[in-house]
């Protein structure tokens, strides 16, 4: 009788400002286990996460790899001798932080690592609302913010990495009296548009704003400016957005009026912005199937 060849399994994490998003799976579709693992310490948090793994290859067998998309900003060059640590984040305490370095000493296998962006940006690519396409970015509005900016089916890196979340945008103190949350540049994308500067705003979870509430407005003028930015500096295909806001579905039609009107006419998409400023395709699933892509790529 034929031997069955045992499924290599592969591990995966979507490391978060929240929380860590833990994956084993035989492909980036095929997951056996997962858990989430609240981001609170380093300390605490990495050695949950090494624990589980532990045991769920007690369990299922050994590791062959493990890909990480990880919360930044981060080192990505593998040159350098901070490589695969957070850098300066906005994240309280995770400020150089070493991650790859960490599992990779304790399970002594490749470990591959990117932005957890790229992840998620990695995962659409594969399966989701961008797998027909090469040239798009990818946005997670969330506890962050963040892009993940495909050229040729590829991430584009540059220096260290994209962080759209910072960029700066207009605007108008006299309407919005709100400062920003940002610990490093107060009204920059992030510090407007994230879910801590939506709670710091309205003092209140996002959540809990009815769909009616002024705050998704101003959030829709923001993120259509963003948009815009997007646009005008790589020309992509689509423009992808997530994270937990963008849970809120009535943003996407008032992102892209708002958008249309910004634009005034000017290197309109030749497409409905229905297909050009779009949900995910994997919607809450994106970052774990790019971790486990990741894995599978370093091996």
């Amino acid at each position: 009788m034929a031997s069955t060849i045992p499924s290599k399994l592969y591990a995966g994490i979507e490391a978060g400002g929240t929380k860590f998003n833990c994956v084993i799976g035989t492909d980036p579709r095929t997951i056996l286990r997962r858990t989430k693992i609240a981001t609170t310490t380093p300390e605490e948090t990495l050695a949950a996460v090494k624990d589980w793994f532990v045991q769920q290859s007690l369990e299922l067998g050994a590791l062959s790899a493990l890909g990480i998309a990880c919360f930044g900003p981060l080192d990505l060059k593998p040159s350098s001798l901070r490589y695969g640590y957070i850098t300066a984040t906005p994240k309280a305490h995770w400020s150089n932080t070493e991650i790859a370095g960490y599992f990779q000493r304790h399970f002594g296998i490749p470990v591959g690592f990117d932005t957890d962006v790229n992840g998620s940006a990695l995962g659409e690519h594969l399966y989701g609302a961008a797998k027909d396409i090469d040239d798009f970015v990818y946005v997670t509005i969330g506890t962050g913010v963040g892009a993940g900016v495909f050229v040729n089916g590829r991430p584009l890196t540059g220096m260290v990495h994209p962080e759209l979340g910072h960029i700066r945008l207009p605007r108008d103190a006299a309407a919005d009296s709100f400062n920003g949350s940002c610990a490093f540049h107060g009204d920059c994308l992030e510090g407007l548009v994230s879910g801590p500067a939506l709670e710091a705003r309205w003092n209140c979870s996002a959540a809990s704003l009815p769909q009616e509430h002024p705050a998704w407005d101003l959030e829709a003028h923001y993120l259509a400016l963003m948009c815009v930015n997007i646009a005008m500096s790589y020309s992509p295909q689509r423009i992808i957005l997530g994270g937990g806001v963008m849970d809120q579905s009535h943003l996407f039609t008032a992102i892209r009026a708002k958008f249309a009107q910004l634009m005034s006419g000017y290197m309109l998409p030749d497409m409905a912005l229905e297909e050009f400023i779009v949900a995910p395709g994997l919607t809450g699933f994106s970052g774990e199937v790019g971790a486990l892509a990741l894995a599978m790529n370093a091996e």
